[in-house]
């Protein structure tokens, strides 16, 4: 062993680490070698030194400016945009009710009492009626379901999730009275023009119903929006709905109306009229 490998182990050797065949190499040269012999005492009294060292008291204030920084890097996580994947862990977590758990396990009951008894019927035609007729249960069940999960929805403070529940309206295909007051009610009063607009059109695809088309008329006035009162004048025209003549001119006569609406309302009138 030379003097250079003798130096890259003079630690190991202070702390009675390596093989044991290195340490008998390392005496053996360090017992004809002064000048590895004086850097092994320099090294000893160095390391002798290091371990004199007294070991730094945490201060008091440490464990409070350590809490205020978890605290602080818990506020920025929060604060960043979720994964997709996350987002919709927590939408389902807030969702899940346990209203809503147990119309969906109610469902899931009628499903697969309908389809096991549908295997148990098909022999005969009576036997495939009375199959029938408990798809056409089952199917009542989940538009039934799909309705109060709209309704649920409807009351959420956010506005994306108002937005999700109007467009559930395409998988209802009857909508009952619930279904429509509640629609009418967000038209009316939702504080978010766009759940509002969005709400319009899911409305004006419901107006072969009488109640429907009266809402929409009586709802002219109450909107203060000129993207609402531009969107209802449309609508007015594609139903081709006179009976908005009246609350038209009501609202053309209001003091301080938008040029462009008051506008858009004149072209409405006289294309109504």
């Amino acid at each position: 062993m030379n003097c250079q490998d003798t130096k890259e182990k003079l630690l190991d050797w202070l702390n009675d680490a390596g093989s044991a065949a290195d340490r008998v190499a390392l005496d053996s040269h360090l017992a004809q070698c002064p000048d590895c012999q004086q850097e092994l005492a320099a090294t000893r009294q160095i390391w002798q030194r290091m371990g004199a060292v007294p070991t730094p008291e945490p201060r008091p204030q440490m464990r409070t400016q350590f809490y205020a920084m978890l605290e602080s890097f818990e506020q920025e996580e929060a604060a960043k945009p979720q994964r997709p994947l996350e987002q919709l862990r927590a939408w389902f977590k807030q969702r899940w009710s346990m209203g809503l758990a147990t119309q969906l396990a109610y469902s899931l009951l009628l499903l697969g009492i309908g389809v096991g008894a549908g295997y148990w019927l098909q022999g005969s035609q009576n036997e495939g009626i009375a199959y029938q007729e408990r798809i056409d249960t089952l199917s009542v069940q989940v538009q039934e379901m799909r309705q109060m999960m709209m309704l649920s929805l409807l009351e959420n403070p956010s506005a994306t999730e108002r937005l999700r529940a109007v467009s559930y309206t395409k998988d209802i295909p009857e909508a009952d009275s619930r279904v429509i007051d509640a629609l009418l009610m967000t038209l009316n009063n939702d504080p978010n023009v766009n759940v509002r607009l969005v709400t319009l059109e899911a409305l004006a695809d419901l107006a072969n119903d009488a109640r429907v088309r009266e809402g929409l008329v009586q709802s002219i006035t109450q909107q203060e929006s000129p993207l609402m009162q531009v969107a209802l004048a449309d609508v007015m025209v594609k139903l081709q709905e006179k009976r908005s003549l009246k609350p038209l001119r009501q609202m053309l006569r209001q003091n301080g109306i938008n040029d462009l609406v008051k506008s858009k309302l004149e072209q409405t009138i006289k294309e109504l009229s």
